[in-house]
């Protein structure tokens, strides 16, 4: 009985921390304002920062150099030309901008013709509701095989399953959320992650005189354990803490639950049998030797890499836009192409007030670029962890939480490890420890803190989205959502590290823990 008391005090403690967060965080101004507030406070600190002449000179992995970086002021002539020179490419060059509008045009169209909503009413018809969290989770993670696919697809489509289910739309984002960004480095199969983090090793290995190189694989073992062990700690935070700490859903969204008709049913059919022809062509300008999408490489491979830069994003439109077209024009809901505008100019519609968030989310992100303020802390951060002298697990711990805190700052993963690992790999590898190891932790910190970091790309893209389903939703709501899963994605995952090297299994192929 008294333990039960226990349980309850502590989730009244959580819930009650949780819905403080959200309601501080919902007190701000808008987000688009808080960005520009965001702004003027990076303008100032680099003003104050760049006074007391602070700079950081290191060797670059990827630039193969050695790199000087002074702390720049946006206060002076230069600072004030480079804002209003630079206002309107940080905007239209903001790394999510044409992505998602771009994606979107596709799913627009498969949203407006009813297409989603028939589907997954066909997927839940006999579905038991208590498995879609780790489904939504689980795809999720999967989903970064695809670059960015999958905060376009999953976690809109985690809303709607969710809202379908009669759960809460929101518990669906953050699920879906957590899998994909809190998730990011891990997956069954190698992503583009794998190999673009590895050659920064290497350089950064070649750089110190250390005779190693590793494969893109090395650290595939532990991440495709991890896969398995975060879509079990998602299931549980999502139906333990964040579900119950949303309550009922309360809002304007009211999902379709009619049965399917055989109409409908005709149309997933034709949908189905287009997605199906569109995959098999994909297949073939993929992945022959030398298929269309293949380019070659310095190295003389054919690889896809170029096309899962750039191509992949009017895939996706394709994706969606022709099953979509195929279910519309079959119950009748696209009978000219008057309707295929209609449907992606509503599409576009909805994208306003992400537009106008953007516009202030890129400016900030780019002011902080500039600074090299980023740079700076990640700098002394790693400074106070060489001098703090630890060796083994406490040190791999260390760093992990180290690269956690600085990914707040720095949101590129590569970028950050471009600067990091000339520094950490070598004094690693001095203490003992692989590089492959290494590399694994530092993947487990930079992903575990990107759900809760305004500096994430996609970040303004996630509050929009929930404000579709809940207009009161705001930053703060964000962030009390997602905390659960960024705390525990980033000790539990710590955890399992400890146990890996307690045990002593290699991180992946040919990639021993210890040298």
């Amino acid at each position: 009985m008294e333990n039960e008391k226990k349980k309850i005090k502590d989730s009244h403690e959580i819930g009650g921390f949780l819905r403080g967060v959200e309601i501080i965080g919902n007190k701000l101004p808008h987000p688009a304002m808080l960005f520009l507030i965001l702004s003027l406070i990076v303008i100032l600190i680099s003003h104050f920062v760049a006074s007391t002449g602070a700079s950081v000179t290191y060797f670059d992995a990827k630039a193969k150099t050695e790199v000087t970086k002074k702390a720049v002021s946006l206060l002076n002539k230069e600072g004030l030309a480079y804002m209003f020179n630079t206002a309107t490419t940080n905007f239209t060059g903001f790394a999510p901008l044409g992505t998602v509008l771009v994606a979107m045009l596709g799913v627009g169209v498969a949203e407006w013709t009813g297409l989603f909503n028939s589907t997954l009413k066909k997927l839940l018809m006999n579905a038991n509701t208590r498995y879609l969290t780790p489904i939504v989770i689980f795809a999720g993670i999967m989903s970064n095989i695809a670059s960015d696919a999958g905060y376009l697809v999953v976690v809109p489509i985690g809303a709607i399953i969710f809202a379908m289910a009669g759960r809460h739309p929101l518990a669906g984002i953050a699920a879906a959320f957590a899998g994909v960004s809190g998730g990011f480095s891990a997956n069954l199969v190698l992503g583009t992650t794998d190999p673009l983090l590895t050659g920064i090793t290497n350089q950064a290995l070649t750089a110190a005189g250390i005779d190693i190189q590793l494969a893109p694989t090395c650290n595939w073992y532990f991440l495709a354990a991890s896969t398995v062990f975060l879509t079990i700690v998602g299931t549980i935070i999502t139906d333990k803490i964040v579900e119950k700490n949303l309550g009922p859903y309360t809002g304007t969204y009211q999902p379709d639950n009619d049965p399917v008709t055989e109409l409908e049913s005709k149309g997933l059919r034709n949908a189905l049998i287009s997605l199906i022809i569109y995959c098999v062509i994909m297949g073939f300008l993929m992945f022959p030797h030398n298929a269309v999408f293949k380019s070659l490489q310095p190295d003389g491979e054919m690889t896809l890499k170029g096309f899962l830069h750039g191509g992949l994003i009017p895939g996706i439109l394709l994706l969606f836009l022709i099953p979509g077209l195929a279910y519309g024009k079959t119950i009748g809901k696209i009978k000219t192409s008057h309707d295929i505008v209609e449907a992606m100019t509503t599409s576009m519609k909805s994208m306003s007030g992400y537009l106008v968030l953007t516009f202030f989310a890129s400016q900030f992100i780019a002011y902080f670029g500039k600074t090299n303020l980023g740079t700076i802390v990640s700098f002394k951060g790693a400074d106070a962890l060489e001098a703090a002298g630890l060796t083994g697990f406490p040190l791999i711990i260390l760093f992990i939480f180290l690269s956690a805190f600085l990914n707040l700052f720095m949101g590129s993963a590569s970028a950050k490890w471009a600067i990091m690992a000339p520094i950490f790999v070598p004094m690693m590898y001095r203490l003992g420890l692989s590089p492959a190891l290494t590399q694994v932790a530092y993947r487990i910190g930079d992903s575990s803190t990107n759900i809760i970091t305004p500096l994430m790309s996609y970040f303004s893209v996630i509050v929009i989205l929930m404000q579709k389903y809940d207009k009161k939703s705001g930053l703060g709501t964000l962030m009390s959502l997602m905390l659960p899963y960024s705390l525990s994605f980033l000790i539990f995952w710590s955890l399992l590290m400890g146990i890996w090297i307690l045990i002593g299994l290699p991180v992946g192929p040919e990639a021993p823990l210890f040298i």
